[in-house]
């Protein structure tokens, strides 16, 4: 299987291949259009700030390409909230393949929200063998807001979504590739889709 990680300069790739090699699946890590599109699935990573990220992927023209991809994509935590119209981390304008805000969470609150949280209201064949309230690890100062195409919950001062779908494109915002066996599970329902 051709598995494609988008490579823009924001991500913990690293963390993403050694979870697949476990699985037993060789990635490729790429910003080439032909060797993206050519790709089964496609993993869309993110680890830092909204607005810089945006530029890399416009820089790179990935911002036209990623939305028009016909695989199964998966982002992953930043990735999952570029996908999103708007996100308020840089005032930074989104892919629109979620048609949802990201938004900052309360004061109130500690962030970013570091560590173990579960997860709920499974809606996808993507949870296959997770059971409800199981573990994922998160790091995050945002979260996309429960919408139409939620597909899992978890709480942090309020519930917000912590999974998305639309069409091919998924969304989490946990981390899998830290996320133990039931990270692992979600990695290898994905494969399967």
């Amino acid at each position: 299987m051709n598995v494609v990680i988008i490579d823009y300069g924001a991500g913990n790739i690293k963390s993403i291949q050694f979870a697949f090699k476990r699985l037993g699946i060789e990635t490729t890590l790429s910003n080439n259009p032909k060797v993206i599109k050519n790709a089964d699935k496609v993993i869309f990573p993110g680890v830092g700030e909204a607005n810089s990220a945006m530029k890399m992927l416009k820089l790179s023209t990935l911002d036209t390409l990623i939305p028009d991809l016909k695989q199964p994509v998966l982002g992953i935590c930043l990735g999952m909230q570029l996908m999103c119209n708007y996100t308020e981390e840089g005032n930074t304008k989104g892919l629109g393949i979620f048609n949802v805000d990201v938004k900052r969470f309360n004061d109130k609150l500690k962030v970013p929200q570091i560590g173990w949280n579960t997860v709920k209201n499974l809606k996808s064949d993507l949870f296959k063998n997770i059971k409800e309230g199981d573990y994922m690890y998160l790091v995050h100062s945002y979260y996309a807001e429960n919408c139409i195409e939620t597909i899992a919950n978890s709480e942090y001062g309020l519930e917000y979504a912590s999974a998305l779908v639309n069409n091919n494109f998924y969304g989490v915002q946990f981390h899998p590739e830290k996320s133990s066996t039931k990270g692992e599970q979600l990695l290898k329902n994905f494969l399967e889709l």
